[in-house]
């Protein structure tokens, strides 16, 4: 981990429908840094992940990619053009919960896609990262099978392979374990966990408090789309300072 910043969200705000659901968001990821953001449903988790690689364009504030804007050109203050959006997405992986894999490829396929069309790598090269990554996630057995044949886990790990042959600079999870059964969590959390000890740069909406405790370096707390709690994980689970904190801890705990 160091100080140099890998994400840094700034006054973010977005509204729906004349509904604020983000609110004066600051934040800062550092490089090497996992950070977990919590909170009750419609907090605006997975909104402002969304708006972390423009998939939701915020109303107000700025989002910085190590020192680059997205989705605003800083020289002509304009939106970016879909080629300069493209280029700087590839450097922000994104796992969603609904796992997002084409039926219609294989598991190996599903990784080499953006390689050999995105990346415009040979087959040899998009192959040999492919291996490469889905042998880091357990799923190397599974890579001339299509999606329809796998298990939750097996297709989530899928997504986190396809996510990492990128070589993203930033892995963004919005609740990786929420479609999953019970028994599935625990195989995605511990891939998750070899690429927090590995160095990964993480940002992880999720519900397992666990997880959070024993991974993160930050855990943030939004409410109402306004956070209003940040600490390491240890202070944020035993020495909360908001009340609304103390009440969420003693409801999941339950």
């Amino acid at each position: 981990m160091s100080d140099t910043p890998a994400i840094t969200v700034n006054r973010l705000s977005k509204q729906f429908d004349n509904v604020e659901v983000l609110r004066d968001i600051n934040l800062t990821v550092n490089k090497g840094e996992v950070v977990s953001i919590l909170g009750s449903s419609g907090s605006g988790k997975s909104t402002l992940l969304r708006c972390m690689n423009w998939l939701e364009q915020p109303d107000r504030g700025t989002i910085h990619i190590g020192e680059e804007r997205i989705g605003i050109d800083d020289q002509t203050q304009q939106p970016m053009s879909n080629k300069q959006l493209a280029r700087i997405r590839e450097r922000v992986g994104m796992v969603f919960q609904s796992f997002n894999l084409w039926p219609h490829l294989t598991v190996r396929q599903n990784v080499t896609e953006a390689l050999l069309h995105v990346k415009k790598m040979s087959k040899e090269e998009a192959n040999q990262i492919a291996t490469t990554q889905l042998e880091k996630v357990g799923m190397l057995e599974k890579q001339h099978v299509y999606p329809i044949t796998l298990s939750g886990g097996q297709k989530q790990r899928v997504a986190i392979a396809r996510s990492l042959a990128m070589s993203p600079e930033v892995m963004l999870f919005d609740e990786p374990t929420s479609a999953l059964d019970p028994e599935r969590v625990g195989e995605v959390l511990a891939v998750m966990k070899q690429l927090s000890q590995e160095g990964y740069t993480m940002v992880v909406v999720t519900h397992e408090m666990e997880f959070a405790r024993a991974v993160s370096d930050q855990v943030v707390f939004l409410e109402k789309g306004k956070l209003i709690e940040q600490a390491p994980p240890e202070e944020f689970f035993t020495n909360p300072k908001s009340e609304r904190v103390k009440q969420f801890l003693q409801t999941v705990r339950q």
